[in-house]
């Protein structure tokens, strides 16, 4: 028995035949950009997430590029402008701030939850400074008082990027409504994912909501009339189509990630391995502040780790090995001012959750993870 990390046949397949009808319904009608089933998914979705607009994009780092970018067009925003954003994350986060020729400064994580941390942000504060990006990583709210606290003293737009949680919540309002404006990511391995790529932004302001749309199809609001220098960043029918099933289904997925969460919090006993740290008084599987995109373990001497499940026949993955401010392409422009983010991504593992994952795999994970010989 090989126990895979993600199996995108084996969840697709859970949806058919209502897959393949919708596929049927956007090849039959003809129409394959910019039609009824994109309205329609950005209708259900912006109700879902508690918005009033959603503009379906091609895809998550364009999602966030074109809000920066409207701030710009809007005059919020200028070149040279500073975006508080975790250093802690996947590297959409930060080219989205440098591709619009803003300046990302870099935050270390809370040890406790890998988000970024709340207390550190306002020394990095400054005339400059113009938003706060907040990353709500492997799937956990990242919003908190304190960030509330500084948005509104200084005045800063919060944008979110809910790429990794798809039906979270802060309190009573799901991640994605929490900011100005929030790009979210569709790829086929998030927790609401297409069968390629796809994005949104979700926002209540009208403004920014008709700038990104337009700059989204061109720039252009009338065909071969150019308003910006837009770029084409568009959510295709078929995506839309199957977003659309896939969404009726997304809370009883992210419960069933939530109860695979709890049996291994409750059951894995090594030692060697640091588990994810709850500040909950809930029970895991009915906090709703975790979708549990990922469940990543720390672990000293990661690669045997990994090697001794791989060949125990279970798949693992490092979310993310190396990051934004250690990749070449930022070797001489980003600068973190702590280490944590790197001994960290040194000894991230992401074990299987996947809400196909039968009960008897989960605790053949288990028993696996109890008994490799490292332990001490």
């Amino acid at each position: 028995m090989i126990i895979n990390f993600l199996d995108l046949k084996a969840i697709n397949d859970r949806y058919e035949p209502e897959l393949s009808l919708a596929i049927k319904r956007v090849l039959d009608s003809g129409w394959y950009l910019l039609g009824t089933e994109v309205k329609a998914f950005e209708q259900e979705y912006a109700r879902y997430i508690g918005t009033k607009h959603c503009i379906g994009v091609a895809n998550g780092l364009d999602a966030l590029r074109l809000i920066l970018r409207a701030y710009i067009e809007l005059g919020i925003m200028d070149e040279g402008d500073e975006i508080i954003v975790p250093d802690n994350t996947y590297i959409a986060s930060i080219l989205a701030i440098t591709e619009n020729h803003l300046n990302p400064v870099l935050i270390e994580p809370d040890i406790s939850t890998y988000n970024i941390n709340p207390f550190k942000i306002e020394e990095k504060i400054n005339k400059r400074t113009k938003g706060i990006m907040i990353v709500h990583l492997y799937g956990r709210n990242a919003m908190h008082p304190e960030i509330q606290r500084l948005v509104d003293k200084y005045h800063l737009k919060l944008i979110e990027d809910n790429a990794q949680a798809q039906g979270c919540f802060y309190g009573n309002r799901r991640t994605g409504s929490l900011g100005n404006a929030t790009g979210h990511s569709f790829y086929p391995g998030k927790n609401l994912g297409a069968i390629g790529d796809a994005g949104a932004v979700t926002t209540n302001d009208d403004a920014l909501a008709d700038i990104v749309r337009t700059i989204a199809n061109y720039g252009s609001k009338v065909k071969y009339h150019n308003q910006y220098k837009g770029l084409n960043s568009r959510l295709d029918e078929i995506q839309a189509a199957i977003l659309r099933v896939k969404l009726q289904y997304l809370d009883s997925d992210n419960q069933r990630r939530r109860e695979i969460a709890q049996y291994y919090l409750e059951n894995i006993k090594n030692p060697a391995l640091k588990l994810p740290i709850l500040n909950s008084k809930a029970s895991i599987k009915y906090d709703k502040s975790h979708v549990w995109h990922l469940f990543v373990i720390r672990c000293d001497n990661r690669t045997a780790l990994s090697e001794y499940l791989s060949n125990n026949s279970i798949q693992t993955s490092i979310h993310y090995p190396v990051i934004p401010s250690e990749q070449q392409c930022y070797k001489d422009e980003l600068k973190s001012d702590s280490d944590l983010s790197a001994i960290l991504s040194r000894e991230y593992l992401s074990l299987p959750i996947s809400p196909i994952l039968k009960d008897l795999e989960i605790a053949e994970i288990v028993k696996t993870l109890q008994s490799w010989e490292n332990a001490r």
